[in-house]
């Protein structure tokens, strides 16, 4: 897995959760057309000035999904991440319809999704499971994708940062200082919503949010903790927000293949990137 490279530029990063709208056949569908229209997007993959791939790209499907998708995307000539929507907290033993963190790793995941707001909602899932997960990606080679983001509206960014790092404060403690993270802010009052927060508080609240994470775990360095915004993200968006995230977790937005691409080229290309890259 590529890593993210040593000084102060960040690798930016963009993908998207098909969550649970798409059945086995669309998915597949889905993958194989962003897989071939990746191969003709005159823009892809996203290179930087000496022809590297300057944006990891990822794709997250549904469990019975990720071997195909995989397979799938292996195809393209732009090199896609495949992750995974939640996993367990232990590799192995009797947890009756679990997902082993170790499987995932085995079948090609390299990142995985935790702790978002759904899941919390609807199956209970708390701060301190979230650390045992992310424990569990980290020890297997994957990295961890944690969403977090305050539940209500509000003008007060320090309210929304103090909310956030109850979320996410243990992650930063208790995994290596080195391990590669990715933090998703995803305000849950935007999730699902016609338009996303507004550009000021998603630089604001993500700005102090790395600024605290940064502070409380002196010895990490700054390259290893990527933010990206979710919560009704989409395209047009990367460009007023780029100073205070890395990139963009995507929903419904990305659901057209060649919206999806058009977006990383976008990250791409805010804020002159990839001149530096």
């Amino acid at each position: 897995m590529p890593g993210i490279p040593a000084g102060p530029m960040r690798r930016r990063l963009v993908g998207t959760s098909l969550k649970m709208y798409f059945d086995h056949a669309k998915t597949l569908k889905y993958a194989h057309d962003v897989a071939e229209l990746a191969k003709q997007h005159p823009r892809m993959p996203p290179s930087g000035p000496a022809g590297e791939q300057a944006v990891d790209v990822f794709l997250i499907p549904d469990f019975v999904s990720i071997v195909q998708t995989n397979e799938l995307l292996q195809n393209s000539t732009t090199d896609f991440w495949v992750g995974a929507q939640d996993t367990y907290d232990q590799d192995a033993g009797a947890f009756t319809g679990e997902v082993s963190p170790r499987t995932l790793s085995q079948v090609g995941c390299r990142i995985v999704e935790i702790g978002h707001a759904e899941r919390r909602r609807l199956f209970g899932e708390t701060n301190e499971w979230v650390v045992r997960k992310a424990q569990a990606i980290q020890r297997n080679g994957m990295v961890p994708l944690v969403c977090f983001g305050e539940l209500t509206q509000s003008d007060n960014v320090q309210l929304a940062v103090d909310e956030c790092w109850e979320q996410i404060g243990g992650v930063l403690r208790t995994l290596p200082a080195d391990a590669e993270l990715v933090l998703a802010y995803e305000p849950v009052w935007a999730i699902g919503k016609e338009h996303p927060a507004s550009a000021e508080h998603i630089v604001a609240v993500t700005q102090a949010v790395r600024a605290k994470c940064l502070a409380e775990v002196k010895e990490r360095p700054d390259a290893s903790l990527r933010i990206l915004y979710g919560g009704s993200a989409g395209p047009g968006l990367y460009a007023k927000i780029y100073e205070g995230v890395d990139g963009l977790f995507l929903g419904r937005f990305a659901h057209r293949p060649d919206v999806f691409l058009d977006t990383v080229v976008e990250v791409l290309d805010a804020g002159n990137y990839s001149a530096h890259e």
